[in-house]
């Protein structure tokens, strides 16, 4: 079979490629990370090998003498890691932070697929066998968004995607056309419990970036995310449609029935 690399981060995003790679007949090789990747990856990927983040450089190694020449990355990194001691033992790493201009994601990430290019291997697409996991425009749950909501999901998503274009993040909490937060490098789930501490009922609106790069930071949500949503005590969850990733879709929303919450994927101006 043919092979394909997986650089595994943490979440169920990695689970869920490998195990639609393996339903395409690909043999997956896998680099899992200490402290982030599920334990439950070694059943669906062929290899996995562990490393830490001050391993970066024996990534392209086990790469290599695996004849891997197509990579996938799926799942993130804890962002406080960025700033860890960890991170300042890798000289590769150092090297690699030094070169670039900033350290907004996309910034980071593209140089590691540089890097990656570099070293003879292709980052693909990884959203690739995923595609039914990216919801197209429409209500996705049997709870319908009234006028207000409707209203803070079409200011949300002007306001979103403004901040996505700057790489600040791709996540807004608002509520009766109000900004209550703005998601920077906390992550989504931060911002959820953040807006909640603030007021109840907020709308969040997750999109992903103008010029997606759909190789890396792939904007994510799921059962988790809808947890998050019922402790807030928020509103409504609005994603950029066909460009969101959407795991756990049924029972999350069954959940988010359940508590009130409605889920709509959306396009701005819609």
């Amino acid at each position: 079979m043919e092979k394909i690399g997986l650089i595994a981060g943490n979440r169920k995003f990695p689970l869920l490629f490998a195990e639609a790679a393996k339903k395409n007949g690909l043999n997956i090789v896998a680099i899992a990370i200490k402290g982030e990747t599920s334990r439950k990856l070694k059943s669906l990927a062929d290899k996995v090998y562990w490393i830490g983040l001050d391993e970066f450089r024996r990534m392209f190694e086990i790469f290599k003498a695996e004849g891997i020449s197509k990579v996938v990355m799926a799942g993130q990194i804890t962002p406080r890691r960025l700033f860890s001691k960890e991170l300042a033992r890798s000289e590769e790493i150092k090297t690699l932070l030094a070169e670039i201009k900033n350290k907004k994601a996309d910034t980071i990430f593209g140089a590691v697929a540089q890097r990656l290019k570099d070293e003879g291997l292709e980052l693909l697409d990884s959203t690739l066998f995923l595609k039914d996991f990216l919801p197209q425009q429409g209500i996705l749950t049997k709870r319908e968004p009234d006028f207000s909501i409707r209203a803070d999901i079409d200011f949300g998503l002007i306001l979103a995607k403004a901040v996505a274009g700057l790489d600040i993040g791709q996540t807004v909490a608002v509520k009766d056309k109000a900004i209550v937060a703005v998601e920077a490098l906390e992550g989504t789930d931060n911002l959820i419990r953040r807006a909640g501490k603030i007021t109840p009922g907020v709308t969040i609106v997750k999109v992903s970036k103008p010029n997606q790069d759909l190789r890396f930071d792939i904007p994510v949500v799921g059962l988790n995310t809808i947890r998050r949503l019922i402790k807030a005590k928020a509103r409504c969850l609005a994603i950029e449609a066909g460009k969101t990733l959407f795991i756990d879709r049924e029972e999350s929303a069954r959940l988010a029935d359940a508590r009130g919450i409605c889920i709509v994927a959306a396009h701005k101006n819609s």
